[in-house]
C-alpha cells in the first residue's frame, strides 16, 4: 500500500507503484489532461515518474506558475529538434530557460529572422505529432559514446561526475538534460521565435561562435498574443528611443557606459534630487559628500578589494594604488569615525548622492539601465541595537512616500547570507532576524531569496511595478554589523562605555540614472507637469502676437514655470503636432481674441481642449497641480 499526501493534507492510497499521471487521472479526467509534472517530496519531476513509497506530491498543471518554465524547457527541445531536421549539420550546445522564454546555442550555418517561418512550420509539425517525451538514465561512459559526434554535449558530459546521466528523447531527437519536461510535444500550444544573435561557446571569445536562437512559448495562443502585445508596448516605451526623441541624454563611444545628460534631461535630474532632498530633510537625514577616489588600504579594510576588485577602476598616484569608489559606504565610515559620538545622537541618518563607477562588460551595457558610471542616493544610518526595527520601518515609510509620488507600487524580498561573505555567524543571524522582525511588523508579504544578500550583510530588496506591469529592483535596505567593526566605529553609551553601532545601508532611487530610465518608460515620455522638462508651449498664431506672447512667457518664468515659445513660420497645426511629439503637457494657442480677453486656449496631451480660460484661474489650478506633484495629465482633474 502506497499513501500519497496532497498539499491540503488529504491522503489517497494505492495498491502498487504509480505514476504522477495515474494519480492525477484517479482524481479526475480533467486533472489528468491538465497535469504536466509533479513536485515529489519537494523535487519537481516528470509526471511519468514512478512512485514506490509513501510520498507527498503536488500536481503541477498548465495553470500553475511552475508550469511555464517546464513548458519553455520543452519548447527549447522542440525548436532544437526542428532545427536538426532542417539543418543536418547542426550541432547542439545548450538551451536554457530565461526570463520571458528560452534560447538554444547551436553550431550551424548563419541564419536570420527571415528563416524563422520555415523553422516555426517544422516546430508546429512536431507539436501536432504529440510525440511522447521519455526520460532515460544511462551510465556516463554510454553517454559519452552516444554523443561522440556532438562535441559540445560530449564536453559537458566529460565534466560531469561519474554515475548515471539523464537524457530525454522525442522520436528521433535525443538531448542531454536534467528535466523535467512535458508529457508530450502537444502541450506546447503556442511558440514564437524572437531573435537570433551570435554567442561564443561558454562566453569565451577564443572558442567557436554559435547561433543563439531565442524563442518564447505559452500554453495558449491568447497568452502568446498578449505577451507579444506587451513587448510591442515595451518597445514603444524604450527609454533610449524616447530619451533621444526628447533630447534628454545620449551615449558616446569616448565614454562607453557613461551617460551624457542634455539640458532637458538635467531639468528632470535636478527635480528628482530636489524632491529627494526635501523628503529626506523631513525624515531627519543630513546630507554628506565623500571623494570618489580612495586608496587601496581603505578598500582592503572594507573588504571590497578582496570581494569586488574585478569591478573596480584603479590608478596609481604617488606610488600608491587608488580605486574609484564602486560604493559610497567606506567613505561614510570615515565620516562617522572622524569624531566621537554619544548614544544621545543616534540614530544618525547620513545621506549622500554619490557618483560611483563599476566595470561592467561592454556586452551587458544597456542605456541607463546598465552603465559604468552612476549616482546612488545612498544613506547610512548609524544606530543602537534597540533602534533597528524603528529605523527599518522608517525607511519603508519613506519608500512608500517617494515611490507613491510617481505612481509606483512595490513588493519586498529578503535576501540572506551569500556563499562569499564577511562577518561572523552571530552577526549574520542578528542582522537577518532584525530585518525579518521589521518586515513582520510592517505587515506586507515578502519573499525570501536564500543566499542572495550582499557580502557584508542581509538585505531587503524593493521591487517597483511600472505602468505596464514590469518589475524593477531599485531600493534596498542592508543591515550591516561587519563594517562598523572593521572601521572600529563606536559610540559612548548610557553606561559611559564604548559600544559598536549597527548600520543600515539603503537606497531608494538606487541608481538615479536607472531610476530616470524607468520613469521615462513608466510615463512613456509623458512626464507629469511637475517633472516635465518643458511644461508649457506657447503658440502665437501670427507674428503680430509674438511680443504679447513673450510677455506671457516672462510672467510664467517669473513664477517658476518652464516655458517654450514657438515662433517658427509653420502652420499652427504643425506647431501643435510638434509640441505633442515633444510631450509638452500644456499647449497654449494665442490669437487676437485671446489677447483682447486676456484668456487662453489650452490643449493637454490627453486631447482635452479648454477655450477662454482666465489667466489667474489657470495659474491657480496649474500651480496647485504642480505643488501636489499629481501624475494625471489633465490639470482640471481632481483625482
Amino acid at each position: 500500500m502506497i499513501n500519497i499526501t496532497f498539499p491540503d493534507g488529504n491522503i489517497k492510497s494505492f495498491n502498487n507503484s504509480i505514476t504522477g499521471f495515474e494519480v492525477a487521472k484517479s482524481i479526475s479526467d480533467r486533472l489528468g489532461r491538465e497535469s504536466i509534472a509533479m513536485e515529489l517530496n519537494g523535487v519537481i519531476v516528470d509526471l511519468k515518474t514512478k512512485i514506490f513509497k509513501d510520498s507527498q506530491i503536488k500536481l503541477i498543471t498548465i495553470n500553475d506558475k511552475e508550469g511555464i518554465n517546464i513548458l519553455r524547457h520543452t519548447a527549447a527541445h522542440v525548436m532544437a529538434q526542428a532545427i536538426t531536421r532542417l539543418y543536418k549539420n547542426a550541432k547542439l550546445a545548450i538551451g536554457p530557460v530565461i526570463e520571458g522564454g528560452f534560447y538554444y546555442d547551436i553550431d550551424m550555418e548563419p541564419i536570420s529572422e527571415s528563416d524563422f517561418p520555415k523553422i516555426e512550420a517544422e516546430i508546429n509539425k512536431i507539436i501536432k505529432e504529440k510525440i511522447n517525451i521519455e526520460r532515460k538514465e544511462i551510465p556516463k561512459k554510454e553517454a559519452l559514446e552516444f554523443y561522440q559526434g556532438e562535441p559540445y554535449k560530449h564536453e559537458l558530459i566529460s565534466e560531469l561526475s561519474d554515475g548515471t546521466i539523464s537524457i530525454y528523447s522525442q522520436a528521433e531527437f535525443t538531448d542531454l538534460c536534467r528535466g523535467p519536461h512535458l508529457p508530450n510535444t502537444g502541450f506546447v500550444k503556442a511558440i514564437k521565435l524572437m531573435k537570433v544573435s551570435g554567442a561564443y561557446w561558454r562566453s569565451d571569445q577564443t572558442k567557436q561562435q554559435l547561433q543563439r536562437i531565442y524563442g518564447t512559448a505559452f500554453f495558449s495562443k491568447k497568452e502568446l498574443d498578449e505577451y507579444l502585445n506587451f513587448l510591442e508596448e515595451a518597445k514603444k516605451r524604450d527609454h533610449r528611443k524616447i530619451g533621444a526623441q526628447l533630447d534628454l541624454f545620449s551615449f558616446h563611444d569616448e565614454a562607453a557606459g557613461m551617460p551624457f545628460f542634455h539640458p532637458k534631461g538635467m531639468v528632470i535630474w535636478n527635480l528628482l534630487l530636489e524632491y529627494w532632498r526635501a523628503e529626506h530633510k523631513k525624515a531627519g537625514y543630513l546630507e554628506t559628500k565623500t571623494p570618489i577616489l580612495l586608496n587601496r588600504a581603505l578598500w582592503e579594510k572594507s573588504g571590497h578589494w578582496e570581494n569586488y576588485r574585478q569591478n573596480m577602476y584603479t590608478s596609481v598616484i604617488d606610488d600608491t594604488e587608488y580605486a574609484i569608489k564602486p560604493m559610497n559606504c567606506p567613505g561614510g565610515m570615515l565620516l562617522y569615525g572622524s569624531k566621537n559620538h554619544s548614544y544621545k545622537e543616534l540614530p544618525i541618518r547620513a545621506g549622500e548622492i554619490g557618483l560611483v563607477h563599476r566595470h561592467e562588460l561592454s556586452g551587458v551595457l544597456s542605456g541607463l539601465f546598465r552603465v559604468r558610471a552612476f549616482h546612488q542616493d545612498d544613506a547610512h544610518i548609524f544606530m543602537t541595537p534597540e533602534q533597528i526595527q524603528s529605523e527599518i520601518l522608517g525607511v519603508l515609510k519613506l519608500v512608500e512616500v517617494i515611490y507613491g509620488t510617481f505612481g509606483l507600487s512595490f513588493h519586498l524580498e529578503l535576501s540572506t547570507r551569500p556563499e562569499k561573505s564577511i562577518g561572523t555567524d552571530n552577526q549574520w543571524e542578528i542582522a537577518t532576524e532584525g530585518l525579518k522582525s521589521a518586515l513582520n511588523v510592517y505587515g506586507k508579504s515578502y519573499k525570501i531569496n536564500e543566499g542572495d544578500g550582499a557580502f557584508y550583510g542581509p538585505k531587503i530588496d524593493i521591487h517597483i511595478k511600472d505602468a505596464i506591469g514590469r518589475t524593477w529592483q531599485c531600493g534596498t535596505i542592508q543591515l550591516d554589523m561587519s563594517l562598523p567593526e572593521k572601521f572600529n566605529l563606536v559610540y559612548i553609551g548610557q553606561d559611559n562605555e564604548k559600544h559598536r553601532p549597527i548600520m543600515i545601508h539603503r537606497v531608494i532611487y538606487g541608481s538615479i540614472e536607472r531610476f530616470l530610465g524607468i520613469l521615462v518608460e513608466h510615463f512613456a515620455g509623458r512626464f507629469p507637469l511637475w517633472l516635465a522638462p518643458v511644461q508649457i508651449a506657447l503658440l502665437p498664431i501670427n507674428d503680430e502676437l509674438v511680443s504679447y506672447t513673450n510677455e506671457i512667457k516672462a510672467d510664467f518664468e517669473n513664477i517658476g514655470l518652464r516655458v517654450e515659445i514657438d515662433t517658427r513660420t509653420e502652420s499652427l497645426n504643425k506647431k501643435i503636432r510638434d509640441a505633442q511629439i515633444n510631450q509638452i503637457p500644456l499647449i497654449i494657442t494665442i490669437g487676437q481674441k485671446e489677447m483682447a480677453a486676456g484668456s487662453f486656449s489650452i490643449r493637454t496631451l490627453d486631447g482635452n481642449i479648454k477655450f477662454g480660460v482666465n489667466k489667474n484661474d489657470f495659474l491657480n489650478v496649474l500651480l496647485s497641480h504642480i505643488k501636489d506633484k499629481k501624475n494625471n495629465m489633465d490639470i482640471w482633474e481632481t483625482k
